[in-house]
Formats: C-alpha cells, sequence, structure tokens
C-alpha cells in the first residue's frame, strides 16, 4: 500500500509544471493510478476467457475497517496492561498477616507505613532488611477505624504512615472491563456469524442456475491429453481429425461454405475411451474443453437446469473455438413423453434447452458439442438428428492388436522384466475394455510391489487378469478335502467336453482356487478375436457349460450348488438362441424377445407381443436345446472317462493346471483335441483373401458352364 502511494505522489508531482517555468505548460491528464495498476498487473488470457473473469470483492484493510481497528485497539491495549503490570509488581512475595498481626506490630511500633490497595494493607517495616508484609482487611470500614476498634491509639497509629493507593495489575482492569468486554465480544461473535451466513446463502442463490462445467486450460500441460496418450479406436479417431482441423483452421471450412458437425455423439460400451477420446480433441486443437455431466444439469427444481445449459453455452461462446462435453447424457436425453414425471418434468424442460441451444448455432460459432452414452437407444429423436447430434461415432471394444497397443500405453511408467509379452497378454484378454486393461496393468504393478520387486513380470500380468475377471483369491476359504475333489471333477468336466467339441473355445487354464464368487473356474478364451458366432458354436458352449453338471452326477451320483450360475448361463443363451437370433427349427426366424412394457393405472406392464402359445412353445424349445447338450456332454465325458479321473485327481493335487499342463495330459490319455478354427486361421493366412476358401455352389457351376 505504502508503496503504491509513493508511485501515486510521483505521478502527481509529474504533472505539477515547474514553479519557475514563465509560462504555464499544456494541461497534461493526471494518469489514473487504478488503469495503471490494472495494465500492469494484467496477466494474459486466452482469447474470450477475458469476460469470463470474476471479480472477487477484496475485504477492505488498513483505517477504513472496523473491526480491525477493534482489534487491534483491544489487543494493544490487553498487552500494555501486561508490560505495565509485569515491570511494576515486585518479585519478592509479601509476608502473609492477619490483621490481629498487624495491630501487635502497630502497638510495637514496628511498623513504619502502611499502603491501602483496596482491601489489601501492604505493611512496610521500620527495619529495611525485613520482608515487607501484607494483610486484608474489611472493606466496608476505614483502616484507621478497623484498627482503632482492635485496641489501637491514636497516639499508636499518629507514629505510622497510612496512604490509601489505587489497584493495578492486568487482573484487577481485566475484572473492569470483564462486564464490558464480554456482552461486546459475544455481540461481535453473533454479528459476524449472521454476516457470514447472510452472504454465503446469498452467494448459493446467486449461484444456483449458474453452470457446474468444469474448464480444462489447452496450456496446462499436466491434464492436456492427444492422440498419442489414445490406443486403438482408428476409425473413431478419424472421424475426429476433421473436429480438430475444424477448431484449427476453422477459416478453411467456412470460406468454401463447409459447416462442421454442431454435435458428435460417442457411443460405445463402458470403459472404451469416449471421455478420453474428447479431451485428446481438445487438447490437439488447444481450445478450452469444458466438461460437465449430464447429471449435474438435473435439481429438484424445475429451470435450474435451463439455465445451468444456458450458461454453459454462453461461457463457452465466450471462450470460443471450445468444446463443450456432456458425459452421461442419457440422464437427461431420454425419450420424452414417457408418462413419468408429468410435462413439466425437470429433465424434459432441460434437453428442450439443450435443443434450442444447440439448434440455434450460427456456421461460425466456433463451439463444438461433444456427448458420450452407453444407452444410444434411449436417446430423443430430436436430439440426434441432423443440426444437432448429427455426426455418431461408435467406439468399439477393442480387438487383439488395439489391446497390445493399449497394453503398451499404460505399461510406459512401469519398469517391465525382460519376459513380458504383450502380444500373450492380449491374447488371453478378449473381451477387455480399455479400462479393464488400465486396470489390469494396475493390479499388476500393485502385485510386484507387495512382493518387494522392482520390476512387473509376466507372471504378475497373468495372475491379474484372472483377479480383474473374477476378483481376488480367497485364501481364507479353504475346502474340505471332498469338496475339493468335487470341485476338480466339476471343472475338468468343462475343460474335457470344451476341448473335445470342434467349435467350443481353447482351454487356458484350470484352478481350483477360490476367486470372488467362484469355488473354481475353467478359463476358456478363444486364440483370435470373433466378431459373429453361430449356431454349432452356442450349441457347444451349451454342452461344455453343462459339463460340471452331468460330471457331478455321473461321478457322485449327487448335485452340489456348483452348478447353479451355470443353469443360468445356459437357460439365458438358449433363450436368445430362440427368440432373439432365430435359431429355433420349430420356430423359424422370428424376433420374438420382448418389446418393452408400458405404463397402466401407475403399474408398469410388460409387453411381450407373442401370445401364451408362443410362450409355450418358446420354452419347449429351450428345453430341448438344454437336453441335447446335456446329452451331447455326457457322450463326451462317458468315452473319456478314464482321461477325465486322472486329470481332476491331479488337479485336486497341484490345484491349478495352465494350457500346456492340460493338454499334455489329455494327449497322454490319448484325447485328440479338436479346433474347428484353427484350420480356418491356417487357410487364411495361406490364402490371404477368405473369399476364395468358398467353394462355388455346384448349380451356380452348372449355369456358368452352360452360358
Amino acid at each position: 500500500m505504502d508503496t503504491l502511494k509513493e508511485t501515486e505522489n510521483k505521478e502527481e508531482k509529474t504533472t505539477v509544471p515547474p514553479p519557475e517555468t514563465p509560462e504555464p505548460e499544456p494541461h497534461k491528464p493526471t494518469p489514473n493510478p487504478d488503469s495503471k495498476r490494472k495494465t500492469n498487473n494484467s496477466v494474459k488470457l486466452p482469447r474470450g476467457l477475458k469476460d469470463m473473469r470474476k471479480k472477487v470483492p477484496k475485504v477492505p484493510l488498513g483505517p477504513g475497517n472496523f473491526w480491525n481497528n477493534m482489534l487491534s485497539t483491544v489487543l494493544l491495549l490487553i498487552f500494555i496492561t501486561a508490560v505495565f503490570s509485569y515491570l511494576t509488581d515486585s518479585n519478592v512475595k509479601p509476608e502473609e498477616l492477619t490483621i490481629t498481626d498487624v495491630v501487635g506490630q502497630v502497638k510495637a511500633g514496628e511498623i513504619e507505613s502502611i499502603i491501602v490497595r483496596g482491601a489489601v494493607l501492604e505493611i512496610s517495616y521500620k527495619d529495611t532488611t525485613r520482608t515487607s508484609g501484607e494483610a486484608k482487611r474489611e472493606v466496608d470500614a476505614s483502616v484507621t477505624e478497623s484498627l482503632t476498634n482492635l485496641g489501637v491509639t491514636p497516639e499508636e497509629l499518629a507514629g505510622v504512615k497510612i496512604s490509601v493507593e489505587q489497584e493495578t495489575g492486568f487482573f484487577y482492569w481485566f475484572a473492569q472491563f470483564a462486564p464490558f468486554l464480554f456482552p461486546l465480544v459475544f455481540l461481535g461473535v453473533i454479528i459476524w456469524f449472521f454476516t457470514r451466513s447472510v452472504k454465503g446463502a446469498g452467494m448459493q442463490a446467486l449461484n444456483f442456475g449458474s453452470s457446474k462445467a468444469r474448464m480444462i486450460d489447452p496450456n496446462d500441460t499436466n491434464q492436456k491429453v492427444t492422440f498419442k496418450d489414445v490406443a486403438g479406436a482408428k476409425e473413431a479417431k478419424q472421424e475426429l481429425e476433421e473436429i480438430v482441423d475444424f477448431l484449427k483452421n476453422p477459416k478453411k471450412f467456412l470460406d468454401i461454405g463447409a459447416e462442421i458437425p454442431k454435435g458428435v455423439m460417442m457411443m460405445g460400451a463402458p470403459g472404451t475411451g469416449k471421455t478420453l477420446l474428447a479431451r485428446a480433441v481438445a487438447g490437439e486443437a488447444g481450445v478450452p474443453f469444458f466438461s460437465i455431466s449430464g447429471s449435474e444439469f438435473v435439481e429438484m427444481f424445475v429451470g435450474v437446469g435451463a439455465s445451468r445449459v444456458r450458461d454453459l453455452f454462453s461461457m463457452a461462446k465466450k471462450a470460443a473455438p471450445s468444446i463443450i462435453f456432456v458425459d452421461e447424457i442419457d440422464a437427461v436425453g431420454r425419450v420424452r413423453g414417457t408418462g413419468v414425471g408429468g410435462g413439466n418434468d425437470e429433465r424434459e424442460q432441460t434437453l428442450n434447452q439443450i435443443l434450442v441451444e444447440m439448434d440455434g448455432f450460427e456456421p461460425n460459432a466456433k463451439v463444438i458439442v461433444m456427448a458420450a452414452t452407453n444407452r444410444p437407444d434411449v436417446l430423443d429423436p430430436a436430439l440426434l438428428r441432423p443440426g444437432r447430434f448429427d455426426r455418431r461415432v461408435t467406439i468399439d471394444l477393442p480387438d487383439r492388436k488395439d489391446r497390445e497397443e493399449i497394453l503398451k500405453v499404460h505399461a510406459r511408467k512401469k519398469p517391465l522384466q525382460e519376459d513380458v509379452s504383450f502380444d500373450i497378454v492380449a491374447q488371453r484378454t478378449p473381451g477387455f475394455s480399455g479400462a479393464d486393461l488400465s486396470s489390469l496393468m494396475n493390479e499388476a504393478a500393485i502385485l510386484a510391489a507387495r512382493e518387494n520387486r522392482k520390476k512387473v513380470g509376466q507372471f504378475d500380468i497373468i495372475r491379474s487378469i484372472e483377479k480383474v475377471m473374477l476378483g481376488p483369491e480367497r485364501q481364507s476359504h479353504v475346502l474340505s478335502k471332498y469338496e475339493k475333489l468335487v470341485t476338480a471333477y466339476h471343472e475338468v468336466g468343462h475343460a474335457l467336453v470344451a476341448s473335445v467339441l470342434p467349435y467350443a473355445d481353447p482351454v487356458q487354464k484350470i484352478s481350483i482356487i477360490s476367486r470372488g464368487r467362484a469355488a473354481g473356474y475353467t478359463l476358456k478364451l478363444p486364440d483370435q478375436d470373433r466378431r459373429m458366432h453361430t449356431k454349432k458354436e452356442f450349441m457347444d458352449d451349451i454342452a461344455m457349460t453343462l459339463g460340471g453338471y452331468v460330471t457331478e452326477e455321473m461321478i457322485f451320483g449327487d448335485l452340489s450348488t456348483g452348478p447353479s450360475n451355470d443353469l443360468q448361463v445356459v437357460a439365458n443363451l438358449a433363450r436368445d438362441m430362440v427368440t432373439k437370433y432365430g435359431m429355433s427349427e420349430r420356430l423359424g426366424p422370428v424376433a420374438l424377445e420382448g418389446m418393452g412394457g408400458r405404463t397402466i393405472g401407475g403399474g408398469y406392464s410388460e409387453d411381450r407381443g407373442y401370445s401364451p402359445e408362443i410362450a409355450k412353445a418358446i420354452d419347449d424349445e429351450v428345453s430341448r436345446l438344454i437336453e441335447e447338450g446335456k446329452t451331447r456332454a455326457r457322450e463326451v465325458l462317458t468315452k473319456y472317462r478314464p482321461a477325465l479321473d486322472a486329470i481332476a485327481k491331479k488337479l485336486a493335487e497341484v490345484e491349478n493346471l495352465e494350457r500346456d499342463e492340460y493338454e499334455a495330459l489329455l494327449k497322454l490319455h490319448g484325447v485328440e483335441i479338436k479346433d474347428a478354427f484353427k484350420d480356418t486361421y491356417k487357410e487364411e493366412e495361406k490364402i490371404g483373401d477368405p473369399t476364395k476358401s468358398l467353394e462355388t455352389p455346384p448349380l451356380l457351376a452348372t449355369t456358368i458352364g452352360e452360358q
């Protein structure tokens, strides 16, 4: 403050003309210190963000603040009183006397003087070597009157010098001011508390309808994400490169009359990297990135969500070019008119405001709206029409090569051993999303650190796959010998049927160590990713899944609760084959899955879309498919019973069997492993084009020959 005042005084001096100059100089405007201060202290912000900077009111300091003056005065008074009391108080403790002792000493002529300080008498003796004394007296009567009443004569009092002085000291003054000071302090605390509460309520009331979006500065290197940080999703990145090009060079598009899509809807399974791709677009383009969740728009009061939408788009327009990213937009973008919430539903009002804001953009607004959802089927059609979210980017689960690249990205900051092979890890993780792979590498690093190793090995990563898929090992869940044997036969039954049937996936591992909710597990994974599945695959999967059930029934003549999850999987798969995929010979190619439901009388009624007779036919077909799979599993297990017994006993002994060990045991007992896809993969690698391996139909060949 003093430096600022000196600067202002210097500026004022420079504006005053010198006294010795005969003619006055032309009047020069006095520079405004406030404007100069703003110029010197201004921070260069990105274009459009200057208007967004909010002025925070400063608390007045110095002589103009009543509370500062009051606090300073009280503290100074207390400090001075304490120092004065410390300096004036004697360090020698006086002798404690009674009033009777004082009377005797007065009669003996030993006392030189008596100083009265309120109810205390300070006694000084004629003998200077003697310690002074201190006595208490009655406050209602004077000292002379008290001593006279106790037998002291006036002549004896005449030889004693009596003086009266006011009390001093910190506690005396504190006692004097306490009746006034405490009420003032209490009143001040109450005023401060109510002022703070009213101010907070006022600020909350004013900011209730403001947007809660979080802005990521493009110059913030700590939070910046680029396409290099996003592995896989090649097609999605190609689609988004046009958005980046428009944000970097909008003039190229506007000059030719092109309009960039105003909205980009990213759809995909959870964990596929939708949010990460949106941040990568902002990082590549170098523009402000406003992120908000769809649920943050919805409040209890109608109109708040619409107000927040307006505020969000206003902020983005001021910071243009910029990106608005709405995560989980299905929270506010669901189909309207479902009869839930009425016509004045807050969610519908918010959706209406989003539709208006997006459709109200001008071609040169330079604001792009990106949204992510894993439920595109529930979105309102008006939200997906051209002019709003007119570009849709589908992000699928990564394939084997993409998984390998994603693993390398997540392993950048982790020291790895030489035996780590991401190709093998990618092969054993089909169906894993980017988030699953990130968790996989993190779990591997945690396992290595737990065992006091400095580098992550292949063994850590393989164990982490099972932990991510099934959960951690339950070491405290100890099975009895009989339960362990039942579990071993159950899991080997799954594995043996899977190895013999040609269209089942190969077995990667068998274990009877409890993980998650499973007492044991058979890990079967395809050697290569497959996007489509056939009826033969489903039938073999049904037989393989029932292998444990049939084994328990064959070996022990009884059933346990172990196959409960297997039965659920089989029932769902068989029902989907009949109602969804049209794989029933009796019902034919008809989609009979549930069409949803409708609200009737405040309740929800399921609308299946088919008659009770068809429902019974579906149940019959599901039962037939399950029985057929059970029969096939029993045939396999009966034929290879010696191998079943030997491998089950070995598994009960070692608890884990990897693929190589398991296949070696199969060959040892004469079991041939069948894999229908292995020959197909070899043929595709040899031919290159899979269409060449298709045989020409006989009728078509005859027709071509006749021509």
